[in-house]
């Protein structure tokens, strides 16, 4: 019955909100690079029926995961702390990166867990999805919890890509989210839902 109720309240709510769906008639590529595609997309306004044009950014699909380890102060995260060139500063993040082709998310996870830090998991578990920007991004970051890990490992970075191994412990995480060097909102995004899964 629950399930039935949920449905149809589903089935309402997107009636009731058709007024705000805009209408994507065509779409071109007008910038290509190695991490994204700006598209422009035509669409038509449901209020006015006239066509505008806004642009977009297509990327791959990302996946972040938050590798546990117990320590003597308790439960604490491996990160890796990064130069990041857009905010011209250092980053103190929870391992992660792009979809490499053919990979599923749970495989994207691992991987980048195992190149970034060198430790592996014997368990990992979705804790959900966010699309980064909705307003002009098309891609999902797909967020993972990694437990019983094991070091056993050397980091496997990319060409230029460079990024200390530090493990830190929860509550020093939780305190420190929305101030240097934790400046990643997706990082601030992934304890949300480690919280809400704890």
């Amino acid at each position: 019955m629950r399930l039935v109720f949920r449905c149809v309240n589903a089935y309402y709510s997107i009636n009731m909100h058709e007024h705000l769906i805009w209408t994507c008639e065509d779409r071109k590529i007008v910038y290509t690079c190695p991490i994204f595609n700006v598209e422009e997309r035509y669409c038509r306004s449901p209020k006015t029926g006239k066509l505008k044009t806004f642009n977009t950014l297509t990327t791959p699909e990302w996946a972040i995961i938050i590798p546990v380890i117990e320590t003597e102060q308790g439960k604490s995260f491996i990160m890796v702390r990064q130069w990041r060139h857009g905010a011209e500063e250092l980053s103190l993040e929870f391992p992660g990166g792009v979809f490499e082709k053919g990979e599923n998310p749970e495989e994207a996870a691992i991987r980048e867990m195992r190149e970034e830090t060198g430790y592996t998991a014997r368990r990992i578990e979705k804790l959900g999805e966010f699309n980064p920007n909705p307003a002009i991004m098309t891609n999902k970051v797909h967020f993972f919890l990694a437990l019983d890990l094991d070091q056993g490992a050397a980091q496997e970075l990319d060409y230029e890509e460079y990024a200390d191994v530090e493990i830190i412990p929860f509550r020093e995480v939780l305190a420190g989210m929305g101030k240097p060097p934790y400046i990643h909102a997706l990082m601030g995004t992934a304890m949300c839902l480690y919280l809400q899964k704890n």
